[in-house]
């Protein structure tokens, strides 16, 4: 199994990026990776306007997959994350859904331990997800802070231990990398910040051959979650509700107006995060209601 350093990251997704390295179909690989934060923050008085922020957010990679090329879908299978037994979150003036109300610029340390994350005397169950993971853009580049059809700063909580993230391929190899590990994180992100942690994330990679996704998804135990990333939250909620009726509306068989009115009745629609670049909005649809394997849905599709 082989394992890729966090000194193998890049800032950007473009549809140039070298691979660092190269694995096989099915094969299971190990990203190193550091915290969202490039390791700068050791202790509270570590602050934000200390911080060079050329080094913010690094993922891990790209890893090449070989076999893969455009049209075909990722699919990332989460086996394990592994955290550092310390992560920190940090915010500011200017920063989040409130920083026009924020006057200080605060940092805290957050002890891992035992699954559990420690906010002063509180005890949060720590529920560790990957922030940013992304492939090779089909044009423009993108930031690793921005996400959009590629994946990237997704930041969404769904992406953890046993979910499978579908990504949508524009370049032979996809070119995978990942990072910006949260210990836990509410929808939203709402202060501009998780709980930032160094880990070892473990994932198998496999494809879906001949079709590819519009947009990423993420299939948990129970839902299929549909991630539309946009300038505006808006804009992103509208697109993601679109993209869930047509889902509905292919798999079911039904009309498009039969689809809307299922997707009303059933699906939930959330927000990921509202901090980054582009809005990430997400709709998550209860597997009850699809009437066979998401995976198996999309292999039909694209023969």
């Amino acid at each position: 199994m082989k394992t890729i350093s966090s000194s193998r990251h890049i800032y950007a997704f473009g549809p140039d990026v070298t691979a660092v390295d190269s694995i096989g179909l099915g094969e299971v690989v190990c990203f190193d990776a550091l915290d969202a934060l490039g390791g700068q923050v050791r202790s509270e008085t570590d602050i934000l306007t200390g911080l060079d922020f050329n080094r913010v957010n690094p993922a891990t990679g790209p890893v090449r997959m070989e076999g893969v090329e455009p049209g075909d879908t990722l699919v990332v299978q989460v086996i394990s994350i592994d955290m550092d037994s310390q992560g920190a979150i940090v915010t500011g003036p200017g920063l989040g859904v409130l920083g026009d109300e924020i006057d200080n610029y605060a940092t805290r340390i957050l002890p891992i331990c035992d699954g559990e994350v420690r906010f002063g005397d509180l005890v949060l169950k720590a529920k560790p997800m990957i922030g940013v993971i992304g492939v090779a853009s089909e044009s423009d580049s993108f930031p690793t802070g921005t996400a959009h059809r590629h994946g990237g700063n997704m930041d969404t909580k769904e992406i953890g231990e046993g979910s499978s993230v579908y990504l949508p391929v524009f370049q032979s190899g996809a070119m995978l990398a990942m990072g910006d590990v949260h210990a836990v994180m509410g929808d939203g992100e709402v202060c501009v910040s998780g709980c930032e942690v160094a880990a070892r994330i473990t994932v198998r990679v496999d494809r879906i051959a001949g079709h590819s996704l519009k947009w990423p998804c993420v299939e948990t135990e129970d839902a299929v979650h549909i991630l539309v990333s946009l300038p505006s939250i808006e804009s992103a909620l509208v697109e993601v509700t679109r993209q869930a009726v047509a889902l509905l509306q292919r798999v079911r068989g039904v009309s498009k107006e039969e689809a809307y009115m299922l997707t009303s009745l059933s699906v939930d629609m959330g927000i990921s995060q509202l901090v980054d670049p582009y809005k990430t909005a997400k709709a998550s649809i209860p597997k009850s209601i699809l009437p066979e394997a998401f995976a198996d849905s999309l292999q039909q599709a694209s023969n």
